[in-house]
């Protein structure tokens, strides 16, 4: 086994200790050096590489070079045989319409010590891989020539080797300079080549474009197991434990045989899951050829918001806000087939429930069995299923361990709802990191909402409530829920194009501007401020206002008061004389007077004072 290569070992270890998620894509994202034109390879915690175009010579041959810069724990392949799939080696290629790259010319690459197999070969920090451009296909060819370049491969950590990535750079070639392009020397390797300098002959490439592992399939399937198995101290998994406990524990009064039967039903609901995932993400890798990457979803704002409230959804039942069964045509049936549903269902509501906190070694183990053969990334997914529920089929085959578990009690009722409590944190925390400020407070707001209606929902009926009353108030929560969710959850439009030119608070730019005779706008404003949001979209957003803010050449100030030590808000009430309520709008003069907007205004108020101030002097 290669350490580097374990992507689920990777997954696994980094998951468990806290550092794999999307804190973790996003630390150190500020620190990546920018470069005009860099394009982003990849980026994960501290490490990262860049990568932009220049034009170059090497020795008597022009082309493009593409710089990468980089980190020094962030490495890429440099051969077929150490990649962890052939197809998965760095590669950069360039198209053209008009001309025409020979193959790419890589450096010489570094060497890393893996503790499992030794020396690997790779690139690490900056490099430079040199694209020449055929002589021929540039006889005739004038002016600047657009080229596209693709960068594709996977990029490892000492610690963990991070999804397949394929990027694509642009550049215009201006080749009326090609006589004054800079030359490069380059200590090289053969493109395309092995170490050896030899095709590799023992990895040969599918027409899928998956390569079978090259040697200890076996391992990663034991790591697919294990990865289930780690899946069971998952937070998300904790709040289910005790309806599993429950169950577990009534089947230990039953005969051999039924209890058996349902307990190996609970496990084949929690392999259908996996088994369900296996197909879809086989769906999309045959039709798309496209990688489903779980972590991938933390990027779009309506999957986090729909998780966000999934998660919610689930505490408040764990609080018994609202009943969750499943539907009475199964769980008040009778007979053996209606009893394997209900564990069968509560086995596969146990899978859904563990993936926002697995989402990460899910995405891992998903993102590495999809570089593999159909057949292997199947069994390894559906494998992850079978990890998670040997130990409920440990403990119902062994009628002794169902003995040995307590008791229920008042105990596991206080620890159903704690564990509520432990999916409000997760909802909040993993789910909601990723949003903008305004848009994690509405959603926050409506959390509120949503839990108000979900407990009129289970709460306000009961069994003895007739019919017509139930559906009237089931109604009007679904109503609510809809509403509040259209008013607070879609994305706020932003600030129409040409829209003011906001300048932080400097007590010393307004003094110079007012110096000047330029009349100024200060806008005191506070994030945790409603109103000033409204009069931000009523007024500000307003293009009419904009326009006439620049044709008087009035100076739009921001005058943030969100905290107390803020000098926008030490001079809101010394300098202005407010007693701190905001929205405030002040228009300083250029004649030394002062006017003053508070609250909600309506834009004619601003736009008749505006109309009143002289034309700006071009």
């Amino acid at each position: 086994m290669r350490v580097k290569t374990a992507l689920a070992v990777c997954a696994i270890a980094a998951t468990l200790s806290g550092r794999l998620g999307l804190a973790g894509d996003r630390a150190g994202a500020n620190e990546a050096p920018q470069r005009a034109g860099a394009v982003e390879i990849v980026q994960y915690e501290d490490q990262h590489s860049l990568a932009h175009i220049e034009p170059a010579r090497l020795g008597d041959k022009p082309g493009l070079a593409v710089v990468f810069v980089g980190t020094n724990d962030l490495h890429f392949y440099a051969s077929d045989e150490t990649a962890p799939s052939p197809d998965l080696k760095l590669r950069v290629e360039a198209t053209s319409d008009i001309l025409r790259f020979d193959p790419a010319v890589f450096p010489k690459w570094g060497i890393l010590n893996d503790p499992a197999i030794g020396k690997v070969e790779v690139y690490v920090g900056d490099f430079t891989v040199f694209l020449p451009i055929q002589k021929e296909s540039i006889r005739g060819a004038s002016g600047d020539i657009a080229v596209t370049i693709r960068v594709a491969g996977i990029a490892c950590t000492s610690r963990l080797c991070l999804p397949p990535f394929e990027r694509t750079l642009t550049t215009t070639i201006p080749l009326r300079e090609i006589d004054s392009w800079k030359t490069i020397s380059l200590d090289t390797a053969e493109g395309g080549q092995t170490p050896q300098g030899k095709p590799n002959p023992g990895l040969a490439t599918k027409g899928d474009g998956q390569s079978p592992l090259p040697r200890g399939t076996g391992i990663y399937y034991l790591l697919a197991i294990v990865a289930g198995l780690s899946i069971n101290i998952m937070p998300c998994v904790l709040p289910v434990l005790p309806l599993i406990m429950m169950r577990l524990i009534g089947q230990a009064d039953q005969s051999s045989g039924r209890r058996i039967a349902s307990g190996l039903a609970f496990c084949a609901g929690v392999i259908l899951f996996f088994g369900a995932f296996a197909f879809v993400s086989a769906i999309i890798n045959m039709t798309t050829g496209a990688v489903l990457d779980l972590n991938s979803l933390f990027r779009y704002p309506a999957a986090v918001i729909v998780l966000f409230l999934a998660i919610v959804f689930f505490a408040l039942a764990m609080l018994d806000v609202v009943t969750l069964s499943l539907p009475s045509s199964i769980a008040g049936g009778e007979g053996a087939a209606y009893h394997m549903a209900g564990s069968a269902g509560m086995g596969f509501f146990a899978a859904i429930l563990s993936t926002p906190c697995s989402g990460a070694l899910l995405g891992f183990v998903l993102v590495w069995a999809q570089t593999q053969p159909l057949l292997v990334s199947s069994a390894a997914i559906v494998l992850m299923g079978v990890g998670m529920a040997l130990p409920y089929a440990v403990v119902v085959l062994i009628p002794s361990l169902l003995n040995r578990l307590p008791r229920p009690g008042h105990w596991m009722e206080i620890f159903k709802k704690s564990t509520a409590f432990l999916l409000f944190f997760i909802a909040v925390k993993l789910t909601l990191a990723a949003l903008p400020k305004d848009r994690l407070l509405n959603v926050l707001t409506y959390g509120v909402a949503f839990s108000f209606c979900v407990w009129m929902w289970g709460k306000w009926t009961g069994f003895s409530t007739p019919a017509p009353r139930v559906w009237t108030i089931r109604a009007i929560a679904l109503l609510l829920a809809v509403g509040a969710g259209l008013w607070l959850l879609p994305a706020r439009g932003q600030p129409a194009p040409g829209g003011p030119d906001w300048q932080s608070y400097d007590a010393g730019l307004v003094q110079e501007a007012v110096s000047q005779g330029r009349p100024v706008l200060l806008k005191f404003t506070a994030d945790w401020c409603t109103n000033c949001k409204v009069v931000e979209r009523r007024v500000y957003h307003d293009p009419e206002v904009a326009k006439l803010l620049q044709k008087k050449n009035v100076l739009p100030i921001k005058a943030d008061t969100t905290l107390i030590d803020y000098p926008a808000t030490k001079d809101f009430k010394q300098a202005y004389g407010e007693a701190g309520n905001v929205p405030v709008s002040i228009l300083l003069l250029p004649d030394g007077s002062q006017k003053k907007l508070r609250g909600i205004f309506d834009k004619k108020e601003l736009v008749k004072i505006l109309n009143g101030l002289p034309e700006a002097k071009l």
